[in-house]
């Protein structure tokens, strides 16, 4: 079975342009078109596709993303630039997630913050709550 560029795009969340974006960029040698130049997406394109979206994600630039592509089409030789170029990924996705996790830290402070003063009426409990600690301590 085949699909269309449209029933691609709507699979993927994405628009037709920017599946047209990533053919023109090289990003999809492997789909095959219609004598008349209609892209034939199989299942196995929209696979590959969820792949690149997930390099996309990371912040990976469409070059890398084109260098993994030529990798893929060169066979078992370039399985260790792959398996490379996924572990630097992995660690790169890993950092973005401590940083969120920092982020979230700040933000469940932040709520707990104005929940209090929410509940009290005012922000003065805090500064009430510094002068407690600072005399007591």
């Amino acid at each position: 079975m085949t699909y269309s560029i449209s029933e691609v795009a709507k699979e993927l969340n994405l628009t037709v342009y920017t599946l047209r974006y990533y053919d023109k960029e090289g990003l999809m040698p492997f789909v095959e078109r219609t004598a008349s130049g209609v892209r034939k997406f199989k299942e196995s394109d929209i696979d590959f596709l969820k792949v690149i979206q997930c390099l996309k994600s990371t912040g990976m630039p469409i070059k890398d993303i084109k260098d993994f592509i030529e990798w893929c089409s060169e066979g078992d030789s370039t399985l260790q630039e792959r398996y490379d170029m996924f572990t630097e990924r992995k660690a790169s996705v890993e950092a973005q997630m401590e940083e969120l996790q920092k982020t979230l830290e700040v933000i469940e402070h932040k709520r707990s913050y104005y929940k209090t003063a929410l509940d009290a009426g005012t922000e003065e409990i805090h500064k009430n709550n510094k002068m407690r600690n600072f005399i007591t301590s």
